[in-house]
């Protein structure tokens, strides 16, 4: 097994660079990423002093353990060899994606090293480090690498980094990545690993390769690609069983109670099946959620209490303490009881929970969405993707023939995306471009990302960012910002934290703040209830986010005063203002969008935000009969919480209406409203709230607000809001006709055109109905007739007629074609009998046009169409004849209708 090139320690060159390399055979025994370590040092020696490179391995095979050791041997051998300079105990950086595999990673490798946790091997997340001065392998979280290259874009104390799970597409190892790859264009000493355990290593091999040279020390111009190193499976067969329900799994709500027992009962029964083969043998059960972990485990235990009474079921999500997640991750104790271990997809890739040769999986996930019109991000019960399944199943057969069953269909595994969505296509953009603009990429321009931002989240995040101060106009941080980039949080909460603390107190802010970044659920919603069992409570999660409180608070004070203009506290707070109204103004200030007003109305509660967004509030939550709510997470849902919205609200505090305007005073607007409906203008004068209607009061309009009132309406709905009476509509019929057949000076008479034209032949009437006239009094066929041609205005009747006099003597009128019908004829219809002897059809419009005759029965139904009558008498009228004359007998059905005489009479009366 290669060590690096690391022989010995490095002697009395320089005390402080006194290094025991780490015993890669020892550290590496049984693993099987150890037949592919001499492979990767090679790949990275080829790279200069410093290389980059990709390995790609499935999970379990050691690549977490061996790759952190192997990098920091080679870095300490280049130092020995004077290929590096100016680098004391440089440290090797890993970077896992979540907290719980940061820790398990580093206590790990800590023991196969034989030393002490936090001493060469440590781990830094948030709120919680165990590493030192002489830690030389670090595992940390992406966000705490993001903060460290913003306050060090050289990161000069690192001499590798390890970017683990890269297949995971996390927004903040996306971002990390396209940032390291522009340090090692500055620094050739750092190395640069990326890790993943699926197929997508080529994808970020060429990613880095813009920064690797082809063999020398010169770096490439984007066209080179880094290395990529395999290595085999580390899996035994496995067993995939299907275990389908006829229940639902996903209604409106969510995960269906029915599949979540459907779950823990195929759990319950697989488990005592295995367990009669093999009681060393351990389980893993996945599930979307929190929520499902806490439901299963619950059930579980009921169903195995009479049979495995001394079974352990574990939980293992993000809102477990760090005791509970690690003891989740430990694997059983020697001789101890049998375990399930119910998660969510936190133990999907990043983590190995040892004794695991049995998967239940729900085949469900979590994803982020974005619902760009209604303003909000949140996490969406999905499918989970078929490379998510596989990694799932894997978990089975780590260290042993495995199984894994499935509780859904196969057809659904097959119609599953092959990989989840990267989170950088669906999440809210505000925090990743703030750190893009600190960087100098603003909304990632020039950053070789593995995906582009959408244009549409990234503007929508930078308008936000401008919103607080945050960016200068050319899209850089400005000091505002590279402030709130500091605070481990969102950068609404920073500001809010900023800008609350000089009204509510420091402490109050922080709080409230630290309530929201943090990742407990509130019960009900309410945010006052989750505050105050945290400041009562002395578990785990009370003790880490009262940790956080103190940073904040920290900050806060070191910060100073607010980053905009005083705020004038609202008369409602108090001083000093109670927790429940620090914690609503505090949220308001950072989201002011989402401050909310309770619709009112008969059924479930249901609550209009500044945004414009509609949402209902949970069933039960103590929140229900608040005026006003500060809301601090919206998601999309159905159900009966979303009370027929297409949304509910997560999390939220009660708020008082002039704090509520205090917060988010930039969307106060006061304006007079125009409006033209109903045949009339009105006008309301409103003070709105963004999209909250405050007061409304009724005003009588200026000519100018009615004027424009008067046109955007005309140019929503047409001519015909004012309406179109019969005689202008004939009018206009006519004028179409004309306009079609001769063009000029004949006007168009089209709806585009008449609207373009208003002032031309509308302005009188437009400026009654500014002053307040009714549609009723307006008859549109005056106004047309302005439009007429002179002197070919004398003309109309004879061209166009009203009525066409038929040989009984009637006055017929003629029914011109729709003006939109461009092949349209004028039409007459009227009794055969009226046009016995009548051989020339007329012709209009300087006979260009022949009237279209729709021949009707003495009971006015339709004979026959023609527009040519010689034809129609010389030929099908016999057929007409034979027909009708038995139905009518008491009308006239002469054999030959050239003679007969043209009557509108029966035979009686002629």
């Amino acid at each position: 097994m290669d060590n690096g090139g690391v022989k010995s320690p490095l002697g009395p060159r320089n005390a402080a660079l006194a290094y025991r390399p780490f015993d890669l055979d020892r550290i590496g025994a049984g693993l099987v990423f150890g037949e592919s370590l001499g492979e990767l040092a090679e790949a990275l020696r080829a790279g200069g002093s410093a290389g980059a490179a990709v390995v790609q391995a499935p999970p379990g095979t050691g690549k977490t353990t061996l790759v952190p050791p192997l990098l920091a041997n080679m870095t300490f051998a280049n130092i020995a060899a004077g290929a590096v300079t100016g680098t004391e105990r440089p440290r090797v950086i890993v970077t896992q994606p979540r907290r719980v595999a940061a820790r398990s990673a580093a206590r790990r490798l800590a023991a196969l090293d034989g030393s002490r946790l936090g001493d060469r091997v440590g781990y830094t997340v948030r709120g919680e480090s165990q590493a030192g001065p002489g830690t030389i392998i670090e595992f940390v979280t992406p966000g705490i690498l993001l903060r460290r290259l913003l306050a060090d874009p050289g990161l000069e104390t690192a001499g590798a980094v390890i970017l683990d799970e890269v297949h995971e597409r996390g927004l903040e190892t996306d971002l990390l990545l396209g940032m390291l790859i522009e340090v090692r264009e500055l620094r050739d000493d750092l190395t640069l690993v990326a890790m993943s355990a699926t197929l997508d290593a080529p994808r970020f091999a060429a990613l880095i390769g813009r920064s690797v040279g082809e063999g020398t020390d010169e770096r490439s111009d984007g066209g080179g690609t880094a290395p990529v190193v395999d290595c085999p499976s580390a899996l035994y067969p496995l067993k995939v069983d299907w275990a389908p329900t006829s229940a639902p799994r996903l209604d409106g709500r969510g995960v269906t109670r029915a599949f979540l027992d459907h779950v823990a009962d195929t759990a319950a029964a697989s488990y005592m099946d295995t367990l009669a083969t093999d009681p060393d043998i351990d389980a893993l059960v996945f599930v979307p959620g929190a929520g499902e972990v806490s439901y299963v485990a619950s059930r579980l235990r009921a169903r195995l209490a009479a049979r495995l009474p001394d079974a352990e079921v574990l939980e293992l999500h993000g809102q477990a303490s760090p005791a509970e997640q690690d003891r989740a991750v430990s694997g059983r104790e020697p001789c101890g009881p049998p375990r399930i271990v119910i998660s969510t997809a936190l133990a999907e890739s990043s983590l190995t929970v040892p004794g695991v040769r049995l998967v239940i999986d729900s085949g469900l996930s979590r994803e982020l969405r974005r619902d760009a019109n209604r303003g909000m991000s949140g996490l969406v019960t999905v499918s989970c993707s078929r490379a998510s399944a596989e990694q799932r199943a894997g978990r089975a057969a780590r260290q042993g023939p495995g199984r894994v069953v499935r509780c859904y269909e196969q057809k659904a595994y097959g119609a599953a995306p092959a990989h989840p969505t990267p989170e950088i296509a669906a999440a809210d953009l505000t925090g990743a471009a703030l750190v893009l603009a600190c960087w100098g990429s603003p909304g990632g321009r020039g950053l070789a990302l593995p995906d582009a931002p959408p244009q549409g989240a990234m503007d929508d995040a930078i308008e936000v960012l401008g919103e607080l101060g945050a960016i200068s106009p050319d899209g850089l941080a400005t000091d505002v910002g590279k402030t709130l980039a500091r605070i481990p949080a969102d950068p609404r909460l920073a500001r809010a934290l900023l800008d609350g603390a000089a009204t509510v107190g420091h402490r109050a802010a922080a709080e409230a703040v630290a309530l929201v970044a943090g990742d407990q659920r509130a019960p009900g919603a309410d945010l006052t209830r989750l505050l105050a069992t945290l400041r009562e409570s002395k578990d785990p999660a009370a003790r880490r986010w009262a940790e956080d409180v103190r940073r904040m608070e920290a900050i806060a004070r070191q910060e100073g005063p607010g980053v905009g203009p005083s705020l004038a506290a609202p008369p409602s707070l108090s001083s000093p203002a109670s927790p429940a109204e620090a914690l609503g103004f505090v949220v308001a200030l950072a989201f002011p969008d989402r401050v909310a007003r309770r619709v009112q109305g008969i059924g479930p509660e249901r609550y209009l935000l500044t945004s414009g967004t509609r949402a209902g509030l949970p069933a039960g939550s103590p929140l229900a009969g608040h005026e006003w709510l500060a809301v601090a997470e919206v998601s999309r849902a159905e159900g009966r919480d979303a009370a027929g919205t297409g949304a509910v609200i997560r999390s939220a505090a009660p708020l008082a209406a002039d704090a509520a305007e205090a917060a988010a005073s930039h969307l106060l607007r006061d304006t007079m409203e125009a409006e033209f409906k109903q045949g009339r203008v009105t006008a309301r004068r409103e003070r709105r709230l963004g999209a909250i209607v405050l007061s409304s009061t009724p005003v009588r309009p200026s000519i100018d607000d009615g004027r424009a009132a008067v046109a955007r309406a005309l140019a929503k709905e047409g001519l015909g809001t004012i309406g179109w009476s019969t005689v202008a509509d004939a009018l206009r019929r006519r004028l179409a006709l004309l306009h079609r057949e001769l063009g000029d000076p004949w006007p168009d008479v089209s709806e585009p055109a008449l609207l373009a034209r208003l002032d031309k032949w509308l302005a009188p009437e437009l400026e009654a109905l500014a002053g307040g006239a009714a549609t009723s009094g307006i008859d549109l066929a005056e106004p047309l007739r302005r439009l007429l041609p002179w002197p070919e205005a004398a003309r109309l009747g004879e061209l166009v007629p009203e009525w066409l006099e038929v040989p009984s003597g009637s006055r017929v009128r003629i029914d011109y074609p729709d003006v939109a019908d461009d092949g349209g004829r004028p039409v007459v219809a009227v009794k055969l009998q009226e046009c016995f002897g009548w051989a020339a059809t007329p012709r209009l419009v300087g006979r260009r046009v022949p009237v279209l005759f729709h021949l009707l029965s003495p009971a006015r139904r339709p004979l026959a169409v023609t527009d040519d009558l010689s034809s129609f008498w010389s030929g099908p009228y016999a057929q007409v004849r034979a027909e009708m004359r038995g139905r009518y007998p008491k009308h006239p059905w002469p054999e030959d209708p050239w003679t007969a005489p043209a009557t509108a009479r029966t035979k009686r009366k002629m």
